[in-house]
């Protein structure tokens, strides 16, 4: 049976549709963009600047990489759309000259795709997947702050099309002394080393510039957290003629646009990503999220839903931290995240 060109090419459109934060323009690897864990991705976003020796932070933002992660381990399952599944596993050490390290591995499956060629007829099928190493590595230079860096190497294979690419993260993190944590973090520096076949130009990679900022509150077992993302691009809209920034106008039908003030405060928003976490006791804690970039790309006007906020939940049961979280990204579906995190050296006898 002839193998259709035209099918990867459609695949590699569908995949496009798991990038839910394009920046006008395709790039390759868009699932280096995807939250990991259960916590981030209920905060609404791929960063945080909580030090609270969470290894899956430490993933996003390399200088949070200490030695309170020593020995930790975490597992992530995401359930996406369609058949895919999106899981990861991370450690940390720490060695006492060297720093503290951290390694992942990340798989994102996209199940079984119908073979077919150019009349549609199908017969078989193929697998996709992609995948990527991260070796982190972070160090604190006084008590106020930290930095880190991360180095991915990265592999796509879709049917018999296959890509090989590096990247690297760096950040750097100051904490005050009132308790506010900050973290600029530019993620994904790198390139794509092969192409998918032979004569194709190289992608770029889904590079993003982030401020990040939380803070607990002193009296308030709350915590909020701010995200600035994409600092390198201003403007992160993009022309959609189905669906202009503000509506069509009832009587002409003509397509209308933002423009002054409300223009100016629609592409602010799209950078800012908004995250909290409520403490109930010592081992509950409930989290919530609001993306405006992401509610602006997938949402539906006359049924905006639940699109671009997300929510879950943490919780301590025994020597384990379990953590859940759902983040609408459209009507289509709203996917689960799971994640189990423990501490090794608990489980050792002395």
């Amino acid at each position: 049976m002839k193998k259709s060109t035209i099918l990867v090419a459609s695949f590699l459109i569908i995949l496009s549709n798991y990038s839910f934060a394009q920046i006008g323009g395709s790039t390759g690897y868009q699932f280096l963009e995807q939250p990991i864990s259960a916590r981030i991705a209920a905060l609404g976003g791929n960063v945080a600047s909580i030090n609270d020796n969470d290894v899956n932070i430490g993933f996003v933002n390399p200088s949070l990489i200490n030695p309170g992660m020593d020995n930790s381990m975490a597992l992530n399952y995401i359930n996406f759309f369609t058949g895919t599944n999106y899981s990861s596993i991370q450690y940390a050490n720490t060695f006492s000259k060297a720093g503290s390290f951290m390694g992942t591995l990340q798989y994102m499956d996209y199940g079984k795709i119908d073979y077919a060629d150019e009349n549609g007829n199908l017969g078989g099928t193929f697998g996709a997947y992609d995948m990527a190493i991260t070796i982190g590595w972070g160090r604190q230079l006084d008590s106020s702050f930290s930095i880190g860096a991360a180095a991915k190497l990265i592999y796509s294979s879709y049917e018999t099309y296959h890509s090989f690419g590096m990247a690297v993260d760096v950040a750097g993190t100051y904490q005050t002394k009132s308790g506010i944590t900050m973290s600029l973090v530019a993620r994904n520096l790198g390139m794509q080393l092969t192409p998918y076949y032979s004569g194709a130009s190289r992608d770029p990679l889904p590079f993003d510039l982030q401020y990040a900022i939380s803070k607990r509150l002193d009296h308030v077992p709350f915590r909020f957290s701010i995200i600035y993302d994409h600092i390198e691009k201003w403007d992160l809209t993009y022309s959609d003629p189905a669906n202009p920034s503000n509506g069509f106008d009832p009587i002409t039908g003509e397509p209308k646009y933002k423009t002054g003030f409300a223009k100016f405060g629609d592409q602010f928003m799209r950078h800012i990503i908004i995250g909290s976490e409520l403490y109930i006791g010592k081992n509950l804690t409930l989290r919530g999220g609001y993306n405006y970039r992401r509610r602006q790309e997938m949402k539906v006007d006359d049924r905006m839903a639940m699109v671009g906020f997300s929510w879950g939940f943490g919780v301590r049961i025994y020597k384990f931290r379990i953590n859940y979280s759902r983040v609408t990204y459209s009507l289509a579906g709203s996917p689960n995240y799971f994640t189990i995190a423990f501490d090794l050296a608990s489980f050792m006898k002395h």
